[in-house]
């Protein structure tokens, strides 16, 4: 047996001193470690679920959603073209973990999980594997499968019921060695109204015992939540008990440490603190826009009125952020310390359509903010270049002197050394309803490049194989549709993507 222990044994070992009576700064007088090592960079990476860089203050937007972020802002990179690697919570977060599109981690369905093969190819793994303390939490239970699937890399795994007021998820207790399993089966059979007859009294039981609960929390907390709690699923929790979590562990946590936590606001339902409901009552109306094929049938008036709510919610979950800016400016952590703030995927209410689990890919959809506060950076730079969620993984890596692994479809984001400012195509991917191990021919994929955005529908009955193609510097709102009148343009990113398609499908 080999004796032999590593800068990562040495980490964990040190995070029990306190336990054993033994003061740090005692432990630390006695290392004899190289300096350099205890002064490798820490990274935090915060994504805010939902979160649509066309909503956003600094991006142009017309309310005042994020002065927080603002001030964050001042001090970080902030990119301004910045996609998601797909549409909702599982593709998106999936390839910033894995630094790949979802046409190859395949996590691709509502509640996808990776393929096995990407199970060690991961952000947490190649930190652990450079001597990282790891850490990840996620409101999500999607996130949560996919910490599951990436728990080998991860140190620190706060449950997500842990931090909850309510979590009445219980197969997972039964069955806590196949969460994936466990979580999806209950959400059909219980959550879904798709109960078949053997398990209707469970699922009568179970909608009664949410209902009793429910109520106790709203008569505790209804005064400060007047639309209800915020919760997904059977999950109530408050992001301020999150933030105050967050805020410990940067603190305590051994350096140098990786972070990942991922908060479900501004995520709906939009639930704010009672302060931010009615902050924007203004009577500003996005650009109106014709409904699309696959319009949901909303109303203008209805979608203006759930864009409102959803701009509140953001400016809660701002809100938020700020006072974690403030804790971790008081207590130096951004002294030695990336921070990254991001989203998975955005939000759209127009054409007809509300939400993010739709075929149609806008910019409200798949547009995401970007900022990265670098240690010792303290004046603002801008990024206009596209750039996409894949990135972030090898910029990470570089940020901390590790190689980017060969798998990884991302490259080094601007700013950073090496980091490409030159054109380059990044891609957004939507399949929910592709097989798992198919090839890709039901879905939307949109290729961007340069001011030039690219979409194409697949696979759905007679809107199969349309395209659209947008001039996003000149009509960033996507209203006119160039694709019949920019023939050679539209022929060279078409036959761009459906090489790339080809070759991801073989």
């Amino acid at each position: 047996m080999s004796s032999h222990i590593t800068r990562r044994d040495m980490l964990k070992l040190l995070a029990f001193l306190p336990v054993l009576g033994v003061e740090w700064p005692r432990v630390l007088e006695a290392q004899t470690a190289p300096q350099f090592e205890q002064e490798l960079p820490n990274v935090l990476v915060l994504v805010f679920d939902a979160l649509s860089a066309k909503d956003i203050s600094i991006y142009g937007y017309d309310r005042a959603t994020t002065p927080n972020l603002a001030r964050f802002a001042e001090k970080s990179t902030v990119y301004h073209a910045h996609y998601a690697g797909g549409n909702h919570t599982s593709p998106g977060v999936a390839s910033i973990l894995t630094g790949t599109y979802p046409w190859s981690h395949r996590a691709f369905h509502l509640h996808g999980t990776v393929a096995d093969s990407y199970e060690q190819k991961n952000l947490f793994s190649l930190f652990a594997a450079a001597g990282y303390h790891t850490m990840a939490y996620s409101h999500n239970l999607l996130v949560t499968s996919l910490f599951h699937q990436f728990h080998g890399g991860i140190d620190v795994f706060k449950r997500t019921r842990d931090l909850c007021l309510l979590d009445d998820q219980f197969s997972d207790l039964v069955f806590s060695n196949d969460f994936n399993a466990a979580f999806w089966s209950e959400w059909l059979l219980l959550r879904e109204g798709k109960t078949p007859p053997a398990s209707l009294f469970g699922g009568l039981l179970d909608r009664m015992r949410r209902f009793i609960h429910k109520g106790q929390l709203e008569r505790e907390y209804g005064d400060l939540f007047p639309r209800g709690i915020p919760h997904l699923h059977s999950l109530f929790f408050i992001l301020e008990h999150a933030i105050d979590w967050i805020a410990e562990q940067l603190r305590h946590a051994p350096r140098p440490f990786l972070g990942y936590f991922h908060m479900l606001p501004p995520h709906e339902p939009y639930s704010p603190r009672r302060e931010f409901i009615g902050r924007f009552d203004d009577g500003w109306e996005s650009v109106a826009k014709a409904p699309h094929f696959f319009s949901e049938g909303y109303t203008d008036e209805s979608l203006n009125q759930q864009r409102r709510e959803y701009n509140e919610h953001i400016a809660y979950a701002d809100a938020e952020f700020g006072r974690l800016y403030d804790s971790m400016v008081q207590n130096g952590v951004l002294d030695n310390t990336y921070v990254v703030v991001t989203s998975d995927h955005g939000e759209i209410f127009e054409r007809g359509i509300r939400g993010h689990v739709t075929p149609v890919l806008y910019e409200p959809v798949v547009r995401v903010p970007l900022l990265i506060s670098k240690p010792g950076h303290h004046r603002r730079e801008d990024v206009y270049t596209p750039t996409s969620a894949v990135d972030l993984l090898p910029t990470l890596l570089r940020a901390v002197a590790q190689p980017a692994p060969d798998w990884c479809e991302g490259q080094v984001l601007p700013t950073f050394d090496g980091g490409g400012e030159g054109e380059r195509s990044v891609f957004v991917v939507e399949a929910k309803s592709n097989p798992k191990h198919a090839p890709l021919t039901k879905g939307t994929v949109v290729l961007v490049k340069g001011q030039y955005k690219l979409i194409r529908y697949l696979g759905y009955g007679s809107y199969d194989n349309k395209c659209e193609l947008y001039d996003l510097a000149s009509d960033p709102e996507e209203l006119v549709d160039i694709h019949s009148s920019q023939g050679s343009l539209a022929s060279a990113l078409g036959e761009e993507l459906e090489a790339r398609l080809n070759e991801v499908n073989e």
